[in-house]
């Protein structure tokens, strides 16, 4: 679940915010850490998937970078890719994951999109394969300079935007 996540959520934030500044590698990052996390510290579905975690990293991010607007600049990409995790996720169809620790019930079960059919997983992917081709033709990313701007800072050509 790889591209599903990593490119939607670059496609999203970039139709979102417009902003080559943005460090989209982290974006991409925190789209795919909650799978990770929950998957290393839980072994299923855990806080990483919930609201309330996300907005406490959100805040920490915030709160640690008060007046050094470049970092936080930078550093607000991840949670903005958590954010995206829990939409691609469809994460608020569960509401005990969703809202956890306000619903005061522990949670269960397999990462969410880990436990999804093989075929939806396929299908995802494949969207996830194609928004990935459109985001290196939309960010002329065949440009060996752009492209080594993209991997080495995670910012975009200001004339793409």
């Amino acid at each position: 679940m790889l591209l599903w996540f990593a490119a939607l959520s670059i496609a999203g934030t970039f139709l979102v915010f417009q902003d080559a500044a943005l460090d989209y590698r982290l974006v991409a990052l925190g789209a795919i850490l909650p799978d990770v996390l929950d998957a290393i510290v839980r072994r299923g579905v855990g806080p990483f998937h919930s609201l309330g975690v996300t907005v406490a990293i959100l805040l920490g991010v915030m709160l640690a970078t008060i007046g050094r607007r470049l970092l936080r600049r930078r550093a607000l990409a991840l949670p903005i890719g958590m954010f995206a995790h829990l939409v691609l996720d469809a994460t608020w169809g569960r509401t005990d994951v969703f809202w956890w620790p306000f619903t005061g019930r522990s949670v269960h079960g397999p990462v969410p999109s880990l436990g999804r059919p093989v075929a939806l997983v396929l299908v995802e992917e494949a969207a996830g394969a194609a928004v990935a081709l459109w985001l290196w033709k939309r960010f002329g990313l065949h440009d060996d300079r752009r492209r080594r701007k993209f991997w080495s800072s995670g910012r975009l050509d200001r004339r793409i935007v």
